[in-house]
């Protein structure tokens, strides 16, 4: 029989409902923390976040709450799914009330906002007793609420948490694989947001499958080139974490991210199309500060460098994309084993 578990998932958002609900099917009791006392009683009184994921029915056993400490105190497996700018403030609260035996998996999408700092190393820098672990992967939380099939990846460099947590999640449409590289794992759901508004920017401008498919393929290039500097092993970009999300988050309009560049590409101002959001588009701050990383480390990012031109210094697609075309030409797999 499998171990029975006590989960808290931090974050009522479109996500952590999901992961919640996963877990409290598995059977495992299961706490979603958010701050809102009226949703939290609204959850658990209809069964349905309305707010995030409208029409989700939610297992009878899933309990919503607004007490970080109940929610924390007797869980030994904690999930971290708040946006990136608040993450940090969570992680200080909970460090008094967690169980120094309890895990804690962060499942943002970002990075700090005004230091490269990605979750997983401010869960170790506020949380230095507990076992640490990342899920990434191609996870639009409205395609998971619908029964698609979806896999993701749970990176940790302790093999038995990565073990617990695919148990754990198990399901017939949500499969887990295991990996040890957290930053990798970490630095592909981060970094693809970027490319994510790139996309949805080509597309409000319909600029070709063509395009589309360089521009998407050039991103995995960036990013594990990116990643490589960062310490992460390049080989795991070409897994779900990697390619896998930067091509679901890529094509579908579910993204936020995507929205946020194909209102852009409409026509609208970055700050309109953020307060229409009502929720977080990480790859806004994650560009600032890759931008920033990348030049500090000299790392080759001509993509960043043109969508940061085109958000902040009024540059156009065209010239991004003549920059592209027009750049030294180079190897088209940076990492390729060489030919014996």
């Amino acid at each position: 029989m499998a171990e029975m578990h006590q989960v808290a998932v931090l974050g009522g958002g479109s996500f952590g409902t999901v992961v919640a609900n996963i877990v409290a099917s598995n059977g495992h009791s299961t706490k979603l923390w958010l701050r809102n006392l009226e949703l939290a009683e609204h959850i658990n009184q209809t069964r349905e976040n309305s707010e995030y994921l409208p029409g989700y029915h939610l297992a009878p056993s899933l309990e919503a709450t607004n007490d970080l400490v109940q929610a924390v105190s007797s869980a030994d497996i904690v999930f971290v799914a708040v946006p990136s700018q608040s993450f940090r403030q969570v992680a200080r609260d909970i460090a008094p009330y967690i169980k120094p035996s309890a895990a804690a998996i962060s499942t943002t999408k970002g990075l700090e906002p005004g230091d490269f700092r990605l979750m997983s190393q401010i869960l170790a820098e506020e949380l230095p007793n507990n076992t640490l672990g990342v899920l990434s992967g191609p996870n639009l939380a409205k395609e998971i609420a619908a029964g698609h099939l979806t896999g993701t990846v749970i990176a940790s460099q302790d093999e038995a948490l990565n073990v617990t947590i695919q148990q754990l999640m198990q399901s017939p449409s949500f499969r887990v694989y295991g990996s040890s590289d957290m930053y990798g794992v970490e630095l592909g759901g981060a970094l693809k947001n970027i490319y994510a508004i790139m996309a949805g920017l080509g597309a409000a401008l319909e600029l070709g499958q063509n395009t589309i498919g360089m521009l998407i393929t050039r991103s995995l290039t960036e990013m594990s080139r990116f990643a490589v500097e960062e310490g992460a092993n390049p080989l795991t970009f070409l897994g779900l974490s990697g390619v896998g999300d930067l091509i679901g988050t890529c094509s579908s309009p579910l993204s936020r991210n995507y929205r946020v560049g194909f209102a852009l590409g409409k026509g609208q101002a970055l700050d309109d199309i953020i307060d229409e959001l009502g929720q977080v588009a990480e790859g806004i701050n994650t560009l600032k500060l890759v931008k920033q990383e990348a030049d500090k480390r000299g790392v080759y990012m001509p993509l960043v460098n043109g969508l940061y031109d085109m958000l902040y210094n009024r540059k156009t697609v065209s010239e991004i994309l003549d920059g592209l075309m027009l750049a030294q030409q180079s190897h088209d797999v940076g990492f390729a084993l060489p030919e014996n």
